[in-house]
This record gives structure tokens, sequence and C-alpha cells, in this order.
């Protein structure tokens, strides 16, 4: 379509400019723990070898964090908010940024105890929020783009205030394949966990974090929505949100036996790396996301993939390949 030329016209002007295509990936199994996940490390693995054998990501632009026991570097919420402040400090018009996560989300009462906040949940639960990512987006230099994918539970809306391309679908339930586990940490297990450590007895998620991690907890438990400059309308960024289900459902993590193959996996990433080999590398966000859907549907997966982006980028090549 012309909208997709256009859009890829864009992405090729983009690359020109830009020097570097960068990515962070996440893997979160929680070994040894009452959450533990199976396929979440294998998730990122696999995209490091798609992304440079696929994308053109150079593997010395490649960062990797996962809680394997040989990890040198954890995934707690500390670190990975420095490696993502540390690839948008190096970016530059044009570049590509991508970040990957596969393990837990969980979703936040709001301010007025609606439950419609959205966070990812590193290992050590010092959790990221949607007004982090959107942080980080406000950040980007111009004509960058920022690529997250979030194969992880209430990831939909996980940019705050991003625009909805492909949004909620009717359905809502959770996978009934045997071999799955959702990828969740219900908020209540959050609370009585930072309670053991905090000392704090108080219903207030923020005031147990801000307590453990200090400053190096979430912004949105920091300041008012004024200081971070979030009150408004949010224009046309350069944010891109795959994620792996919609804001009400969990995203499936299996672990089949080894006569079904032994290889642990999300079902979204999988899905994901599905439809690359299958379809190519130039996609729009708008296909990707949709092939996924129909993907998971026919595998019996019930969980519907989200888009939210700008409607330039909902049309433009995924990781601007063309």
């Amino acid at each position: 379509s012309l909208n997709y030329e256009n859009s890829a016209i864009s992405c090729i002007q983009k690359m020109e400019m830009g020097k570097k295509r960068m990515a962070i990936l996440v893997g979160c199994n929680y070994p040894n723990s009452p959450n533990e996940l199976h396929g979440c490390i294998n998730d990122v693995l696999s995209m490091h070898d798609t992304l440079a054998s696929r994308f053109g990501f150079e593997p010395k632009n490649i960062e990797v964090l996962t809680d394997a026991p040989d990890s040198l570097v954890m995934p707690t919420g500390a670190n990975i908010m420095k490696a993502l402040n540390r690839m948008i400090d190096q970016a530059e018009p044009g570049d590509v940024l991508y970040f990957h996560y596969s393990g837990h989300g969980t979703r936040l009462p709001s301010k007025h105890g609606i439950w419609h906040d959205e966070a990812i949940v590193p290992c050590d639960m010092n959790l990221i929020t949607d007004v982090d990512f959107r942080r980080l987006v406000n950040r980007l230099p111009e004509k960058s783009s920022f690529t997250i994918i979030s194969d992880s539970c209430h990831s939909g809306g996980l940019i705050d205030k991003e625009k909805e391309q492909i949004g909620p679908s009717a359905t809502n339930s959770t996978s009934s394949l045997t071999a799955s586990c959702p990828k969740i940490i219900p908020i209540d297990n959050i609370l009585d966990h930072l309670t053991s450590l905090s000392g704090i007895q108080s219903p207030d998620i923020g005031a147990h974090l801000s307590q453990i991690f200090g400053n190096e907890a979430s912004t949105k438990y920091l300041q008012n929505d004024v200081q971070l400059g979030l009150s408004g309308p949010i224009h046309p960024d350069s944010g891109i949100l795959l994620s792996g289900c919609q804001s009400n459902e969990t995203s499936a993590d299996m672990n089949p036996t080894l006569e079904e193959g032994g290889k642990a996996y999300g079902a979204f990433s999988n899905a994901i790396q599905t439809i690359l080999k299958e379809h190519g590398t130039s996609l729009s966000n708008r296909e990707l996301v949709t092939k996924t859907r129909e993907l998971l549907q026919a595998q019996g997966f019930y969980q519907h993939p989200c888009l939210y982006c700008s409607d330039d980028n909902a049309d433009a090549p995924f990781l601007c390949k063309t």
C-alpha cells in the first residue's frame, strides 16, 4: 500500500542517518522461586540470533540480561533501567533501538483504585512501570525509533499514553493448554514479598518500593504526573510496543515435555520467531502483530497481542528492516 511504501522510505531514511542498531534483551525465569518460569531465557537468546543474523544488529550492540545461575549482571530493576538509559543516551538521530522482555508482568492499582497500570517484574521485583517506558520514549532523539516487545502478562499499554493501533478483543480468558503457565505474579503476592523486605505495613506498593530501592524505584512512585511531564496529550512519537497480550490478559510460558520437543518458550516470542521465518523481515509492525494473533489463535492460545504506536510507525517495517 501507499502508506507502507511511504513508511518504508521513511525507515530507509532513518537507517541512512543513523549509525547504530542497538538492543537490550531481558529474560527472567525466576529459578528456584514460587514464580519460576522456563522459557524466558530461551526467548531472548533466540531473538539475539535473529537480530544478528537477519536484522543487521552487531553482536557488540546487543546486551543480554538473564537470571541464569552464571549471569554476571542480574536483570534487577535498577540494572535493566541502567541498560535502557545507557542505550537511549548513546542514541543518535536515525538509530534503531530495541528492547525485548520475557518474564512476569503485573497490573497496578492506579491512584483512583482502578486496575489499569502495567508493569514488568524484574528478578528483584523492583517494578518497571508504564511511566518508566514513557519517560524513555520521551528522551529519544529525533527520527530514531524504539521498539519494545514485552512477552509478559498485562503487557498491553506498557508505554503510558501510547496510541492504540491493535487493541483489546472482546475475548477475555486464559490459555487452556496443559503445558502453559501464565506469566503473572499477582500484585498481592508482590506486596507480601515487598512487605517482608520493607517492614512497612501499608497497601501502598509505592511506599515499599521507595523504602527498599530508594532512587532506583520506578519514577512512578518518586514524582507526581506534573513533575514527570506526563499530564496532557502525548504527541506522535517513536515508541512502538508489541505486547504479548491485552492489558487484562495473561501471556503463556510453555514447558513442553521431552516427547514434544523439550525446549521451553514464551508463546508470543515463539510466534514472532515463527512469523519472521515464514514471511521474512519486511513485515510492518501492524502485519506482524496481526499474524501473531492469528497464529496464537490457531495454536489454541487465548491471548491477543496488541500494537501501540503512531499511525506512521504502525505501517513501518518491523525494526525498519526492508
